[in-house]
């Protein structure tokens, strides 16, 4: 009894401890972000004068005002981003799912020479200019396949998944092939529900990939209408610091703009759709990350 007492008091005093030292990490991972909505709507001046605070010393909208001084643009800009990650994710998750469990599959004649191929190109690629050549070449200019392809298909998440795959029990499809069910039939009906975790998490990937993506689009489209959201904030704040060093070096004065607050709402608008998804797909992705960390 006295043991017994004893264990339950000691893991009692870890369970505090522990909930201390993650409150503690949370709360110092959780800080910059407040202090990056804050600046976002502090004066410029006033963030150069007193610094970043939780609470803005003098508030102030021209960093957002200048983000949304055309409402038409970057709504356009939203919306090409939206389908992107939408569609990408879609069609990643169904090409990478699909290779992954034809990866794993052990009766596969070719699988080793198939799983060689996909995974040589992590150590080697054909380079930049190569591969410049070649998306000209299939007339991707000003072409929204130009943004969709680059990231549709991953060796790493293909790993991922085929890890993934193999702690299924091969028995589930052994027994749907004794009942007559075909090859697309156990994987789509069997294994898929049964992926969610891994499903969700390959997701995630893919989707932030999009999301967070611009150099494609500076290499290949200069349509206006085509931009995605990252590009077009990257555009904007170039063209703004160009504009600070003409009027720095002729002497012309200009409109004092809020370049750094405007670096803070950038980070805000980017980030707050993925922090607002995010919490409804996190056991999902918790899940994922640890499969074929425990065997047995």
């Amino acid at each position: 009894m006295a043991k017994n007492k004893i264990r339950r008091i000691d893991m009692l005093i870890f369970t505090i401890i522990g909930y201390i030292v993650l409150g503690c990490i949370s709360i110092l991972c959780l800080i910059p972000f407040l202090l990056t909505v804050s600046g976002s709507f502090t004066d410029d001046s006033s963030l150069f004068e007193y610094g970043y605070r939780l609470i803005p010393q003098e508030f102030s909208l021209e960093a957002y005002k200048l983000i949304f001084q055309a409402p038409e643009v970057i709504a356009k800009a939203y919306g090409v981003t939206i389908v992107l990650v939408f569609t990408g994710t879609l069609l990643g998750l169904f090409f990478i799912s699909m290779t992954s469990y034809v990866l794993h599959r052990k009766d596969f004649k070719y699988r080793n020479k198939f799983s060689f191929f996909f995974f040589f190109t992590t150590l080697f690629s054909g380079g930049l200019v190569p591969w410049y050549l070649v998306m000209i070449g299939l007339g991707m200019k000003n072409n929204y396949l130009a943004l969709l392809l680059p990231h549709l298909f991953s060796v790493f998440h293909i790993i991922i998944m085929r890890t993934f795959f193999t702690s299924i029990p091969e028995s589930i499809g052994e027994s749907a092939k004794l009942d007559g069910a075909g090859d697309f039939t156990i994987f789509a009906r069997l294994y898929l529900p049964m992926s969610i975790p891994a499903l969700s998490t390959i997701g995630l990937f893919i989707a932030l990939t999009y999301w967070n993506d611009w150099y494609p689009a500076m290499l290949f489209i200069t349509n206006p209408d085509m931009m995605p959201l990252q590009y077009h904030l990257y555009k904007v704040f170039n063209s703004m610091q160009a504009a600070q060093i003409v009027a720095q070096k002729t002497g012309i004065p200009v409109a004092q703009m809020p370049a750094e607050t405007f670096k803070m709402a950038m980070t805000v608008i980017v980030t707050g759709p993925v922090i607002l998804v995010y919490p409804f797909i996190q056991k999902y992705f918790v899940k994922g990350m640890t499969v074929g960390a425990v065997k047995g």
